[in-house]
């Protein structure tokens, strides 16, 4: 199923566990993040889960070595322990450290042709 799931995707994902904090109104939620693309990510599944399916999300990740990322994010579907989020919009303040992040692991020309598919 995996399989079909990564033919359908329009962009390259990076497999990372990083920590990611997964905001909506006054709740957070503290997870690991599984992977990440220029359109999405999927994070832990927390074991107390009461989000509102249809408002969005913030994921707030910490790389470490670079400037902290922030997504807003709505949920797409929630697995056995792992939550996927769809990525509408990443602004300019988010776009340099979402490259950066995953030019540290995808070879630079299929960033690239990532990065020019998502300004199509």
């Amino acid at each position: 199923m995996s399989d079909i799931r990564n033919e359908r995707r329009e962009y390259s994902r990076v497999e990372l566990d990083l920590p990611v904090e997964v905001h909506q109104g006054g709740s957070v939620w503290h997870q690991r993040l599984i992977d990440i693309s220029l359109a999405g990510a999927s994070t832990g599944r927390p074991e107390v889960w009461d989000a509102q399916y249809n408002e969005p999300f913030t994921l707030v990740i910490n790389p470490g070595s670079s400037d902290q990322l922030e997504l807003h994010a709505y949920l797409q579907h929630v697995e056995s322990g792992r939550l996927g989020f769809s990525v509408q919009h990443v602004d300019q303040e988010n776009i340099t450290p979402l490259r950066d992040l995953l030019g540290q692991h995808l070879d630079p020309e299929l960033l690239e042709a990532d990065l020019r598919h998502l300004t199509d």
